[in-house]
């Protein structure tokens, strides 16, 4: 009799086991508590070497904090995710706080963002400012009229918008202009080498096409990882570190690669790349 017990008690473990194949699986990036997962490279200094406790958890808040600088001397920073992805969707929540650390640059104040279809931290050299990658460059607004958030802006990289080739270093966004110490959603999809959108409080505001790497605006890299036109398909997630203090409330990304064979147990309706190799039976 216990046995039948356990035995029926283990079948029943088994079906609360099963998932939604609707059900969507975010990953917080961020886990609220501390930087388990991340990785700092900050310009000058080597990787996982947090210059000034720059990168931080306070009040479960990600926060980056610049009192132990006297002066930012280009100091660019970025916090890298352990792991790269290239297709999912990210959402993050931030607001700018407190004043610039001096010696930031003009076009820095209230100016921060992520980088995505990061090159490995790994890969980057001491000095080198900023990573090869894609830019959701958020900024803030200064009272002094329009001054949109979520723009592209491409370090090391070129993208397509309407089927041409876009070279300037940064484009706008449509979002409006969040004045003051406000929280602000933003969401990004990003489908490969194909298609990336951005979002602001769940409205569209940016649309490219094809990003690829070229370009310049990157300071001190190795060439050898620059092959102009080479599509960028994947890469890392990193958020910045500008010389404006910044606070993060929300980074979490759902996966859209997997397995998409529904007999498996791990099957998700809304992947749109395959991954054989992750299904489980």
């Amino acid at each position: 009799m216990k046995k039948m017990y356990w035995l029926l008690l283990m079948v029943g473990f088994g079906c609360q086991q099963s998932t939604d194949p609707d059900g969507e699986e975010w990953i917080k990036l961020f886990n609220g508590h501390d930087l388990t997962d991340w990785h700092v490279k900050i310009s000058n200094h080597k990787l996982d070497e947090n210059f000034g406790n720059t990168f931080r958890v306070e009040d479960s808040l990600l926060t980056v904090r610049y009192d132990a600088y006297d002066s930012f001397r280009n100091q660019f920073g970025h916090l890298f995710y352990k792991q790269k992805f290239s297709h999912y969707k990210l959402a993050i929540e931030y607001r700018f706080t407190g004043d610039q650390c001096p010696g930031g640059p003009g076009w820095a104040r209230r100016n921060s963002g992520v980088m995505y279809h990061c090159q490995d931290p790994m890969t980057m050299f001491k000095d080198q400012d900023f990573p090869i990658s894609l830019e959701g460059q958020f900024l803030g607004g200064l009272g002094e009229g329009p001054r949109p958030t979520a723009n592209l802006c491409t370090p090391g990289t070129n993208v397509h918008m309407a089927d041409t080739l876009f070279t300037p270093h940064c484009i706008n966004s449509l979002s409006k202009t969040y004045d003051g110490d406000t929280w602000v959603s933003v969401e990004f999809l990003v489908l490969g080498d194909s298609v990336v959108r951005h979002f602001v409080e769940s409205e569209k505001v940016l649309e490219f096409t094809r990003p690829e790497i070229g370009g310049g605006n990157v300071s001190n890299y190795d060439s050898l990882i620059h092959p102009d036109g080479t599509a960028l398909s994947e890469g890392f997630i990193a958020l910045q570190s500008e010389s404006h203090p910044i606070e993060f409330r929300k980074v979490e990304l759902l996966n859209l690669k997997g397995c998409k064979d529904p007999k498996a147990k791990n099957y998700k309706s809304y992947y749109v790349v395959n991954d054989s190799e992750a299904c489980r039976y």
